[in-house]
């Protein structure tokens, strides 16, 4: 493979803002009612907000709404609505809401399943400088269940109380006025259902009733220490589920406040710098505490022998050694408990809260799961987009990489577009052959046509018209197909469509897209009574079409696949689009009485040059995967291996008076092999049109990937094919990792590993140790600060000894091999050469034994990877070398970019 390393693609990453958890600990829920699943929301200061998933420490990012302004997200709730119990006395779990402000006279909710904003509160109130929830009510009792109402703290002194019942946004009331020069609410909280905790920059923290609006307690923090300001800033309020109160200000004191006497119980000096927010344990008896430098802080609950308990500060570490804490939140359950912080060094912090100091803290990436980088492969340009504009990169070919003066740049800008909006991009496309762009943000959908300049490399874009049921309305992804014929687009509501590109009949060398566009049919799916987030899971993640252009799939974040078939053979005779009467509608036993759309356009098929999109036959076949998937990939395969391209037109229909729209139903001819990998790492290869695992899957399953893959944290990103006609390899990438698996023949499974080295129990090696969510376990070498391995000479020999090995000799051990050692003594399938194009010297990497799999950490981060071909050369299958470009954008670039505000 011949890999070019790309560091010049800029992409701005912003500091983090504010971080919420869906819930802070397990809810108690009624019998039959299961825990809701867990989610984890990010805002940065771009006004981007970022969905993840800690699937118990795995931790994938979902998808990232992209916000409608440069607004940064200074705080973000998350909400439930009652549950219910249906007709047939099924239970039915509250819907989840989320919310933001944003230093702007008013509070956000988000539309989750479009990604994009829903509504904003009424009212005439300042700005929101914070906001909290209100506690969800227990089941069980007399009184019926609410929605959480919101309360909102003011730059003014103000406090708002906004109402969420009836699936809506009001402002209900002023809870109070506070006046006075300094009288700015810094922070907000409730203590019960009645009462409100909020902070003031008058070093007052205040006590609200919310029934009638009066103040219960105003308690004072005192004034600064010199040379400290006089007043303190309350940065955070936090209640401990035993109802007192902890309070951080600017001065890095946490104090600690009795919740019935709202008396000052214990004050300590917690940092050097002020001391922003503050997270706590389910049981209240660790504190956790984030400061202006950097630092965590841990408190414990202790006491002493006399029978007094008290506060004491336990450990502290920076764990943002280039930036302060900006926001922090903790989740604690019996499965997992962590702490997640983050601020201006953009990447989220896992650190382990009732683990602290048994596991290490993990960082998350930073860089967005879905790259926004592209390639057409055959005009070798590199696309990237950020905020409102797109990059254009020619990259040379590499046989004129070299160092002579008379060598081509091994890269050059050939074109920037900045759309005239101030919304962000969030997808953008290239067709193969470099001709068409397109681009969408939230509000609309743009395309260009791109041209060569005669005498340079330069490309000049020219706007195309697009269809109007889709130019006005945004879209979440888009895709060409690899014959550049097809554009698929994923509307904000998650609807499928499909345009045609075509050439105008009097201008040849313009390009246009049709004006007709058909939609796509989802398969009808029942709504799970048991998902509190019905409507995001249905948002579609990945969209792919197979080599041949000939089948689209695309995957949701709940795991279902959609998959479509283009029926018929191309006929350039034909009409460009043709409008009939779909005579397959209403033989899909899928369908029930819920569907009452009446449209017109429903009952139509559009015909494209004798060709249509149907719903694939055997979709009802795929299964649900265990996660979303994050690759969703065909198989490539080689050019004569499909009859389908030797067919001109469809003969044998023809129009006739009964039947004047004759169109053909020919289905692709098959096999079209979708290689799917999920958050969870589960590895599946199905074959669309038969709907079941392929042969390969079935001898490959999951368990089946080496032992060193298994090992890495950090989730798949994407994957590029390498097929030619003697290999068949995938290779796949995450943030810091890129992985080939050779595809070709049978992976090394346990059984054979044993068989082939004739029994390998000296080789087993233990299974990963299930964590509280964060890093791995620490060693015991490193908990004691004693080395973990030591060199024993004996004999004029050196050995390696593993002391952490030896004290875990009573763990169970694992029946797996050690991958390392049998690859070795394996001959069926060779690595090939590895070929970067940069001026390392040990970038070249020719494997002297044959492995059926390779794994490297040399590339990092990694924002993408994209293919790229090299038509001028002739080459046969045989020969064919993959071509990659790398993008990386490391650390230190990205936090320079971060203070020069690019």
């Amino acid at each position: 493979m011949d890999v070019h390393r790309s560091r010049f693609v800029q992409y701005p990453v912003r500091p983090i803002t504010a971080i919420a958890f869906t819930r802070s600990s397990d809810e108690k829920l009624p019998k039959g009612f299961p825990q809701p699943t867990l989610r984890l929301a990010i805002g940065r200061d771009n006004g981007q907000i970022e969905i993840w998933n800690p699937l118990g420490g795995k931790w994938v990012q979902e998808t990232v709404f992209p916000g409608a302004s440069s607004k940064s997200i200074d705080g973000l709730v998350w909400t439930r609505e009652p549950d219910e119990t249906n007709f047939d006395g099924e239970p039915v779990l509250g819907q989840h809401r989320l919310f933001s402000i944003a230093s702007s006279p008013d509070v956000t909710e988000w539309d989750l399943e479009k990604g994009a904003t829903k509504k904003k509160s009424t009212g005439n109130f300042s700005e929101a400088w914070c906001f909290a929830a209100q506690p969800r009510q227990l089941p069980g009792g007399k009184e019926e269940l609410r929605s959480q109402d919101l309360v909102a703290g003011c730059g003014d002194g103000s406090i708002v109380l906004l109402s969420t019942a009836d699936n809506d946004l009001q402002f209900r009331r002023f809870l109070a006025r506070v006046s006075g020069k300094k009288a700015k609410c810094m922070s907000i909280t409730y203590q019960t259902r009645d009462r409100v905790v909020a902070g003031f920059a008058d070093s007052n923290i205040r006590i609200f009733d919310t029934r009638n609006g009066s103040i219960l307690r105003t308690m004072s923090l005192g004034a600064g220490v010199p040379p400290a300001p006089k007043t303190k800033f309350v940065w955070k309020v936090k209640c401990l589920p035993n109802g007192d109160i902890v309070s951080g200000d600017s001065n890095g004191d946490v104090v600690f406040w009795d919740g019935r006497s709202y008396s000052l119980t214990q004050r300590i000096k917690g940092h050097d710098s002020d001391c922003i927010d503050i997270v706590t344990s389910e049981d209240g008896q660790t504190i956790f505490t984030g400061s202006l430098d950097g630092r965590l802080a841990v408190y414990h609950h202790l006491t002493n022998p006399a029978g007094r308990k008290s506060w004491a500060k336990a450990h502290h570490r920076r764990t943002h050694t280039k930036s302060e804490v900006k926001a922090m939140a903790s989740y604690d359950s019996k499965h997992m408990s962590v702490v997640v912080s983050g601020g201006g060094d953009l990447a989220p912090v896992v650190t382990p809260l009732r683990e602290y100091g048994k596991e290490y803290i993990r960082t998350l990436p930073h860089l967005p799961q879905q790259p926004p980088v592209t390639s057409a492969r055959q005009a070798r340009l590199l696309v990237s987009w950020a905020e409102n504009s797109i990059s254009i990169w020619k990259i040379a070919r590499t046989q004129t990489l070299d160092y002579t003066p008379e060598a081509e740049p091994p890269r050059k800008l050939v074109a920037k577009i900045a759309l005239n909006t101030k919304q962000t991009i969030r997808c953008a496309a290239i067709s193969d052959d470099g001709k068409v762009l397109a681009a969408a943000t939230d509000a609309e959908i743009k395309a260009f046509q791109l041209r060569k300049r005669p005498d340079s490399e330069v490309l000049v874009p020219r706007k195309l018209d697009v269809p109007s049921a889709l130019s006005s309305e945004g879209a979440r992804s888009l895709r060409f197909s690899p014959d550049s014929k097809w554009l698929a687009i994923v509307k904000l509501d998650n609807e499928v469509h499909i345009a045609r590109t075509a050439a105008v009949p009097d201008k040849p060398k313009h390009v246009q897209i049709l004006g007709r566009t058909v939609e796509l049919e989802r398969r009808h799916r029942k709504l799970a009574s048991l998902d509190a987030f019905r409507s995001y899971d249905q948002s579609i993640t990945r969209l792919t079409f197979s080599s041949d252009s000939s089948v689209l799939a695309a995957g949701d974040v709940s795991g279902h696949l959609d998959t479509w078939v283009l029926e018929g053979n191309e006929d350039p005779t034909a009409p460009a689009f043709d409008v009939t009467a779909d005579d397959a509608r209403g033989g899909d036993s899928d369908n029930d009485s819920s569907s009452d759309s009446s449209d017109d356009e429903d009952d139509e098929l559009v015909v494209y040059y004798g060709q249509h999109w149907a719903q694939n036959p055997a979709a009802h076949l795929l299964p649900k995967l265990d996660s979303t998937p994050l690759v969703l990939s065909f198989r490539p395969t080689l050019n004569h291996a499909r009859s389908n391209d030797l067919v001109n037109g469809n003969p044998g229909v023809h129009s006739t008076r009964q039947n004047p729209h004759a169109h053909s139903h020919e289905l692709p001819k098959g096999p079209y092999k979708l290689w799917v990998m999920t958050a969870k790492h589960q590895m599946y290869e199905f074959d669309v049109l038969a709907g079941r695992l392929t042969d390969w899957s079935r001898n490959n399953p999951t368990s089946a990937l080496p032992e060193d893959f298994n090992k890495v944290r950090d989730r798949v990103i994407d994957a590029v094919w390498d097929v030619s006609a003697q290999r068949e390899r995938i290779w796949l990438y995450g943030f810091n990792w890129l992985f080939m698996l050779n595809a070709s023949a049978d992976l090394p499974s346990k059984k054979r590993r044993q068989s082939t080295s004739g029994g390998a129990a000296d080789l087993q090696t233990p299974k990963r140790v299930k964590t509280s969510g964060a890093g791995s376990k620490r060693t015991a070498a490193d908990r004691d600060g004693l080395p973990g391995r030591v060199l024993r000479v004996e004999n004029g020999s050196q050995m390696d000894v593993d002391l952490d090995s030896q004290q875990q000799q009573t763990r169970p051990e694992s029946s797996e091999v050690d991958q390392d050692d049998l690859d070795d003594e394996e001959s069926e399938l060779r690595l090939t050469r590895v070929k970067s194009t940069d001026d390392q010297a040990d970038s070249g990497v020719v494997a002297s034994k044959e492995k059926p799999w390779w794994l490297t950490f040399k590339y990092r981060p990694i924002l993408g990877v994209v293919p790229l071909e090299d038509s001028s050369v002739s080459s046969t299958e045989e020969d064919r070398v993959l071509e990659v470009v790398i993008v990386e954008r490391p650390m230190w670039d990205i936090l320079e970019g971060a203070k020069n505000g690019k």
